[in-house]
């Protein structure tokens, strides 16, 4: 039977699709560029947002829900907004189609007085409530997140990580103050390198952008990036510091406890379904997809194995003190005794689904009193005493998720380079890939020719590490530290 998961080192774009497609994560759509994703991808995004959504909580945030379509002329009143979203908004010019031939065609008569975008991010009518929603300081802060779904008009799409439609939370505060706001945005920069590192296994750095990759109507923006195992940069997630833009264009004033009219200062922030894009090029390997246990949907998985009724029975009444005792420790898990799959069949579907760990027993296992174990990061077997079962098997759970984290961590640290100068910068992006530090006169020219050159961008200017001053590896202008270079998703 012919391999159904191309290998990462023969074509890692194919890889990347395979594994999708034989996890049942997502199929294409009919529309191009949007996907369907399907239970196991569905269930994956659900265990994120509870995560996520309960960290929000946390930090004081409360969920509400803003209107898909957005009038035209919310979208006018941010310049640098518009500007940035333009060329990726969808519109709605008319209300309704009509019968013609047993086909339909739009109905001429129905155009809009104003057109309606159909949204592409939520600040323009958000900001448009805020206005109604505050005039005092008592007022103040808003801490509002909505889980939603976005319309951007991309022409290059790629599952998860970039469609014309995605799910998403976008968060969205409005504080008296600029300590107020810039606090609020690093706390949720933190949040979301929390996540990552915590719950997903995936190291990052955290840092700015550029002003040329700064959210539009942005005063900063913070994220957060990762390394995928082909050596390219994913943007994970961003935290905006807005100041008091979208406050002065949708006019939204506070009165002070000195009985002064002020203008409020805001921030958003976001991940997306890109998430998942980024678990699966963190983990997976050529036998499928690797999830890490604190976001798997199902972390552990039984096959029952036998080959006439009697030993079905008996495999099935030890299955059922197994199920008992999983339940006890609330591992999640799912029995596989489905009919007519051999044992080999349901092994490689469940390694190509990535469920941690898997636990095979057969008739032998009844009489050692023990099941095989084995583990879907490493491929690992162990026979396994049945005794105490449930207690290994959570701390098993524990070891695999830090292993997975140490993993991506030495695999990011090997490909994380240093150039001092723009010929061995240039070799090293064209030959080795991976982060790059280097410096940079902060200015958009020698950005943009960086990335003319070599198809490098700056990935963020780093918060950690040391801020040692030096010379623009292109101009040789003043540099006040290195910034962080990738060819990026």
């Amino acid at each position: 039977m012919a391999k159904k998961i191309t290998n990462q080192s023969d074509d890692y774009s194919q890889w990347y699709h395979d594994v999708i497609r034989e996890a049942k994560l997502a199929d294409n759509a009919p529309v191009r560029g949007s996907m369907v994703i399907r239970p196991n991808g569905f269930a994956l995004w659900e265990n994120m947002k509870q995560a996520l959504d309960g960290m929000f909580k946390e930090t004081g945030h409360e969920n509400a829900y803003f209107p898909l379509f957005i009038p035209k002329s919310f979208l006018s009143k941010e310049a640098q907004h518009v500007e940035g979203f333009a060329k990726e908004c969808a519109v709605v010019t008319h209300s309704r189609l009509k019968s013609v031939d047993g086909g339909v065609e739009v109905d001429p008569e129905s155009r809009l007085e104003e057109e309606l975008i159909v949204r592409p991010t939520s600040e323009t009518i958000i900001w448009d409530s805020y206005r109604n929603w505050i005039q005092s300081y008592r007022d103040l802060p808003i801490l509002i997140n909505q889980w939603a779904n976005v319309v951007r008009w991309e022409l290059r799409t790629r599952m998860f990580l970039r469609t014309m439609e995605f799910l998403w939370q976008e968060g969205h505060t409005a504080h008296a103050t600029k300590d107020e706001a810039v606090e609020e945005t690093e706390r949720m920069l933190q949040v979301y390198r929390t996540f990552a590192e915590d719950y997903m296994a995936m190291p990052v750095v955290t840092g700015t952008k550029s002003a040329s990759e700064r959210f539009a109507g942005a005063v900063e923006t913070y994220c957060i990036e990762s390394l995928m195992q082909d050596n390219k940069a994913l943007q994970a997630g961003t935290s905006h510091f807005l100041g008091q833009n979208f406050a002065k264009a949708f006019d939204v004033k506070y009165q002070s406890a000195e009985g002064e009219h002020e203008y409020v200062w805001a921030t958003s922030w976001g991940v997306s379904t890109r998430l998942i894009g980024g678990l699966i090029m963190t983990h997976s390997d050529d036998q499928g997809l690797v999830l890490p246990p604190k976001l798997a949907p199902t972390q552990v998985v039984i096959v029952p194995i036998w080959r006439d009724d009697e030993q079905k029975a008996n495999v099935l009444e030890y299955c059922d003190g197994i199920t008992a005792e999983l339940n006890e420790h609330d591992i999640k898990f799912k029995l596989d005794d489905r009919e007519g799959y051999n044992p080999g069949r349901k092994f490689a579907e469940h390694e190509a689904t990535g469920i941690p760990l898997r636990i095979a027993v057969g008739p032998r296992d009844l009489e050692n009193h023990n099941v095989e174990l084995a583990r879907r990061d490493t491929l690992e077997k162990n026979i396994v005493d049945r005794d105490g079962l449930g207690n290994h098997i959570n701390e098993l759970l524990v070891n695999i998720q830090d292993d997975l984290y140490d993993a991506a961590k030495r695999r990011i640290d090997e490909n994380t380079h240093h150039a001092e100068s723009y010929d061995e910068f240039k070799d090293i992006i064209a030959n080795k890939g991976g982060f790059v530090y280097a410096h940079w006169d902060g200015t958009a020219e020698t950005e943009e020719k960086i990335k003319d050159e070599t198809k490098a961008t700056i990935r963020c200017i780093p918060f950690e590490g040391e801020k040692e001053a030096g010379e623009c590896m292109v101009t040789g202008e003043p540099s006040l530290q290195k910034v962080l270079f990738a060819k990026a998703y």
